[in-house]
Order: C-alpha cells, then sequence, then structure tokens
C-alpha cells in the first residue's frame, strides 16, 4: 500500500459550531443575545476493535485526527499500516454520557505488527483539551526519547521573514475561529512561506495531529515545509513534530522550557512569539 492509502469513508460529522443563547453585558446595556461557540465533544479511538483512548476535541477532520495521532503516538508507522477508518456517531445516552454530550468513534483498522506494539504498552488514557500527555503511568511512559531528526539542506530557509508571512497569513483560514473564537489551528507552510493546509480544533495538538494526518493521508508527509501553530509551543508539540519528521515549527506564543529543551535535542528548527514583525529562534535547528 502506498503512504496515502488509508481510506476515508464518507461520514456527516457533528456540527464544529452551535448556537447559544446568553445575555451580554456592556456598562448599561443589558440585552440577549444568539453566540456561536465551538463544539467540544469525546472521540473514541478504537484500534482492531479494542478501545485505546477517548479525547476530548471538535467534531471536524476526524479522520485525519485519528490517523495523525496514530502517528504521534507511535502505534503506527506509516499512513500504509491504516488500512481504513470508520467514524460513527454515540449518542450521549448510548455512551453514558449527560443528555446533549454525544460523542464520536472511530474504528481503525490497523497492520497486525502495530496492534500487537500497541497491545504491550497499552495504557489508560484520557485526554483533555489543554493536555497531550494525561493518563501516562510513569515518567518513562511520557515517550520523550527517540532518534535526532536527519539533517535538511533547506532548514536555513525556514527564516524570520518565511515563518512572517506564514504566520501573517494563517488568520484567513481559521473559519471555525473567526466564528466562535477558542479554537486553535495547524497550518502547513511552503520553504517560500505560502499556507497549504489549516486545521482547526479546540485543543491544540488535537489541531497538530490532524494536520500530520493529512499530510499523511495525501503523501505529503516528509516533504520541506514547516508549520504553523496558533498556540504556545509546548513540549507534546515539538514531540509530535519530531516523531512523524517534521523539522521545522513557529508558534505565535512563546515556548516552554521542555519545548525549547526537546527541540534542541531532537534538532527541530523553533521558532516563537511570531507577531509580525517580530520573532524569536529558540533552536536553530541540528542536534544539541
Amino acid at each position: 500500500m502506498t503512504e496515502s492509502a488509508c481510506p476515508l469513508p464518507a461520514t456527516k460529522p457533528l456540527a464544529a459550531l452551535q448556537s447559544h443563547a446568553v445575555t451580554f453585558f456592556n456598562a448599561q446595556q443589558v440585552e440577549p443575545q444568539e453566540r456561536v461557540l465551538a463544539a467540544e465533544v469525546p472521540i473514541a479511538l478504537v484500534f482492531n476493535g479494542i478501545s485505546h483512548a477517548v479525547m476530548m476535541g471538535s467534531p471536524g477532520d476526524v479522520q485525519d485526527f485519528a490517523l495523525g495521532f496514530a502517528l504521534t503516538e507511535g502505534i503506527i508507522e506509516s499512513a500504509a499500516d491504516c488500512y481504513s477508518i470508520e467514524v460513527s456517531p454515540v449518542s450521549a445516552a448510548a455512551a453514558g454520557l449527560p443528555e446533549g454530550m454525544d460523542g464520536i468513534e472511530v474504528q481503525l483498522d490497523i497492520a497486525s505488527r502495530c496492534f500487537a506494539r500497541l497491545k504491550d504498552k497499552r495504557r489508560s488514557m484520557t485526554g483533555r483539551t489543554g493536555c497531550g500527555v494525561c493518563g501516562v503511568e510513569s515518567f518513562a511512559a511520557l515517550d520523550l526519547s527517540f532518534d535526532a531528526l536527519p539533517a535538511h539542506d533547506w532548514l536555513e530557509n525556514v527564516d524570520a521573514a518565511t515563518v512572517l508571512k506564514a504566520i501573517d497569513a494563517l488568520p484567513p483560514h481559521q473559519i471555525l475561529n473567526a466564528k466562535a473564537g477558542a479554537i486553535h489551528a495547524a497550518g502547513w507552510a511552503t520553504l517560500s512561506g505560502e499556507i497549504t493546509d489549516v486545521l482547526e480544533d479546540v485543543g491544540r495538538h488535537n489541531a497538530l495531529d490532524k494536520l500530520i494526518g493529512r499530510l499523511a493521508r495525501t503523501g505529503r508527509l516528509g516533504e520541506p515545509g514547516f508549520v504553523v501553530l496558533s498556540s504556545r509551543g509546548s513540549h507534546e508539540l515539538v514531540r509530535k513534530c519530531a516523531k512523524v519528521g517534521i523539522a521545522a515549527l513557529a508558534t505565535i506564543s512563546a515556548p516552554t522550557v521542555m519545548g525549547v529543551r526537546m527541540a534542541d535535542l531532537t534538532g527541530l528548527r523553533f521558532w516563537g512569539l511570531c507577531r509580525p514583525p517580530k520573532a524569536v529562534l529558540y533552536a536553530n535547528g541540528g542536534k544539541a
């Protein structure tokens, strides 16, 4: 099978945005309004019939999210290890959740060798919007050690001007966030700073998984380019990029100490506080 062989079903997702009645206060003015809110739903990821994780996220682009999660968590090694993805809505009643809290179940059929490895290291994990490592059982389970990225002669082309061009081009692609706010974006940029793909989610790490899944599914994972994120640069974002061979990352907000250290260790080029006309290079790229 080819890198982009993992098929996607035609599944109508739950609505990513929902209208909600609110009361608006502004000085002496009080009025009822309808506001658009970002949906946040439980997404159950099931591999070869075995439930592995329940993540909270936006209901759009769920197939890309599931594939990206499987890649960045090391469950599969390439998109070719995923034979099919089936997405099904789950009612709140069927899931044992309060009324109005419907969920999504994603069934992935993966290669037997990947499933055997998954069973060996299975852990109970419930993800929350703000966290990418909830539920690990030990320090070692954080999975922070792996091979450094290979050297790339194009990495220096991911310079300040290119990064700022991409960051500046990101907002028009944030369709959901423009309507509701509270939604992160992960974008893929070429070495000329052009944005080609943008995926959105209430969780920054979910948005990145969606982007990685999209790149893998379309056979572009490994091409020269870099990720831009509408978030801080925390360690799990650097880890996810390095895990799948993405060598450069730019974030709108500042990084954490652990994020920068992981970039140094893996050789990832890391830009942060990218707010035109300024940007900060925290890690140049190349093994520390």
